[in-house]
């Protein structure tokens, strides 16, 4: 190899790498600055619990794809806990022997550590550093690991879910929501809503426009997955998955309502998406489903060490 081919691939080679760390750098401080509860003080343990269910609640279905109970005597890992959540339904309605919360976003962490304060239970709250892939567990030494509307927002998949299967043990569980490509959100509130009717992200692909979104305009990264796309990335690192289900937000139930009829009226609208909502059926409680699922943003999938 010449020299000069070998230079410019070095070369490629660190651009790639400087690329990465900017995004880690970038990600860590938008989440410090943005998080899912918007930074919300909560007052007492009540107050703390009846957050709880009302979020769970704007997600019909979801607490039972990813479930916060019957993990008694077990060591569980949040992956990217963010305000501590769901490490307040750990600690309430299961005792685990061992529970850690991580993430990148110190103001989250700082948040999550009060809210527990608030409740009569201990965690474990570390936070990741970007410049470090790997975690600070031995290997096979975690039961579960619970990772909620994470894994969508990493530059490093690949890198992240090794180092899970590393210290999840043989015969340990692992669930986690992504964003589901085949959703209301993607087909209608992206593809119509935002593209259509405000004529924003016209010059970009309904992926990259879905990132603007979800989590802020600003989002640095948020990407969206068909399940057997997920299903192969998961492979690739010896991980087998399977998709537990889908939960709806009633956020895309009240935008179906609106705009599901004039976004398929509309011609601008792509094929893939007016198919997606001519398609669509509803349970007996009036819930949008496509094929055998919801037709909601949250795809929850059950992971195992394969």
């Amino acid at each position: 190899m010449g020299l000069g081919i070998k230079t410019a691939i070095l070369s490629k080679l660190q651009q790639r790498s400087d690329l990465k760390q900017n995004l880690d750098l970038s990600t860590a401080d938008y989440w410090t600055g943005h998080n899912v509860t918007n930074h919300r003080i909560f007052k007492s343990t009540q107050d703390s619990l009846d957050y709880f269910a009302w979020r769970n609640a704007q997600y019909p279905h979801y607490i039972d794809l990813m479930p916060v109970r019957g993990f008694d005597g077990k060591v569980v890992l949040d992956y990217g806990c963010g305000p501590g959540h769901d490490l307040i339904g750990f600690g309430t309605y299961s005792k685990p022997a061992r529970l850690i919360g991580m993430d990148l976003s110190s103001s989250s962490l700082s948040e999550a550590r009060a809210r527990v304060r608030l409740h009569d239970f201990s965690a474990e709250i570390i936070q990741l550093d970007p410049d470090v892939r790997i975690l600070p567990f031995p290997d096979a030494s975690v039961d579960h690991v619970h990772s909620s509307g994470v894994l969508h927002h990493v530059p490093d998949v690949l890198a992240i879910l090794k180092e899970l299967r590393r210290v999840l043990k043989p015969g340990g569980t692992m669930n986690v929501m992504i964003y589901n490509y085949d959703s209301i959100w993607f087909h209608l509130y992206v593809a119509y809503v935002k593209c259509i009717v405000e004529g924003l992200y016209t010059d970009k692909s309904l992926r990259e426009a879905f990132r603007h979104t979800t989590d802020g305009p600003n989002c640095p990264i948020s990407n969206v997955y068909k399940p057997q796309e997920w299903i192969e990335i998961c492979e690739e690192t010896g991980l087998k998955a399977s998709l537990k289900g889908v939960a709806v937000s009633l956020w895309e139930c009240h935008v179906l309502q609106q705009h599901r009829h004039m976004a398929c009226m509309n011609e601008r609208l792509p094929a893939e998406s007016r198919d997606f909502l001519l398609s669509l059926t509803f349970d007996e409680n009036g819930f949008p489903m496509w094929q055998d699922r919801y037709a909601g943003i949250d795809g929850c999938y059950s992971i195992a060490r394969s």
